[in-house]
This record gives C-alpha cells, sequence and structure tokens, in this order.
C-alpha cells in the first residue's frame, strides 16, 4: 500500500505504519499508550502493536491537540475526556467505586461516536432530501428552458 488513503482503508496497522500516518516517531506512540488510556493497541501473537482505526484516529486528534493547539498531556486528555473519546482516569473511578467501571466507559465513548454519526448522517440526509426535491421541481416549472440543468445546456 503506497499511499495515505490506501493506507486507512485497513482495519488493522503495525506500529511504523502508524508512525507514518500519524507523523510522528514510533517511540513517541509508545509513550502516547502510556498517557491515554483510549489507545490500547492489542498485541500479535508475535507481540507487535497492532492498532485499530480507532486507536489511529485517536493518535491523529492528540497529536492535534499537542502539537497544533499546543494543550499540554494533561490538557489534552481533559479535551479527549469531554469529547468522550477518553475515559474517566483509574485514581477517579478507583476514589469513586459507584462511578462506571472502564468497561462502561468504554461503552459510553462507543454510544457518543455513534451519536455523533448519526447527527451526521441525519445532516447528510437532510441535504439530499433538499437537493431531491430541487430536482424533483425543475420538471414542474411553468417556464419551457425550466426542465433542468442537462436540457438548458443543450439549448433544447
Amino acid at each position: 500500500m503506497s499511499n495515505r488513503t490506501d493506507r486507512l482503508q485497513k482495519l488493522y496497522f503495525r506500529i511504523g505504519e502508524v508512525a507514518g500516518i500519524v507523523g510522528v516517531e514510533p517511540h513517541v506512540l509508545r509513550y502516547w499508550e502510556s498517557e491515554f488510556r483510549s489507545v490500547r493497541p492489542q498485541k500479535s501473537a508475535r507481540g507487535q502493536r497492532i492498532y485499530s482505526r480507532r486507536d489511529v484516529d485517536t493518535l491523529l486528534k492528540v497529536k492535534e491537540l499537542l502539537y497544533s493547539h499546543r494543550f499540554t498531556i494533561a490538557g489534552a486528555k481533559r479535551k479527549l475526556r469531554e469529547g468522550g473519546v477518553e475515559p474517566i482516569a483509574q485514581a477517579t473511578v478507583e476514589a469513586a467505586p459507584e462511578q462506571a467501571p472502564a468497561p462502561v466507559a468504554v461503552v459510553v465513548r462507543d454510544l457518543a461516536e455513534v451519536r455523533v454519526l448519526r447527527d451526521r448522517l441525519a445532516a447528510l440526509r437532510d441535504k439530499a432530501t433538499s437537493y431531491l426535491s430541487e430536482v424533483d421541481g425543475w420538471g414542474t416549472l411553468e417556464s419551457p428552458d425550466a426542465t433542468g440543468p442537462a436540457d438548458r445546456r443543450s439549448g433544447s
């Protein structure tokens, strides 16, 4: 896979590929794993890190927050937590056991992602419906040359 678009079609990535996509060295990714609980690559049978697309997306967000917006690690964690990406810190969960354990935090994060996607899809559906109703109206206009853009261009 030669270009970045092809690489993003994959479901899982090795650390070298992720380093290339995110634009940082592999040791930086390993450090971010220790700081951000939302980045937890699986290990292959050979012990290699295998990152999911979600991990790659999270790492791209982390890089943007740290490098572009100049957040500190703590600030980036807080921002990701507010966005539902980063789970509640383990110390907070241990201090208040009645709060949701880590697996529930993951479900909450996934739910937040699904809601964002749902809202985006609803907006796209509304746009598509608007465009279709506009296209349907082309044949009903009273003007003889108002049957649609194709007819206007051809001069019919």
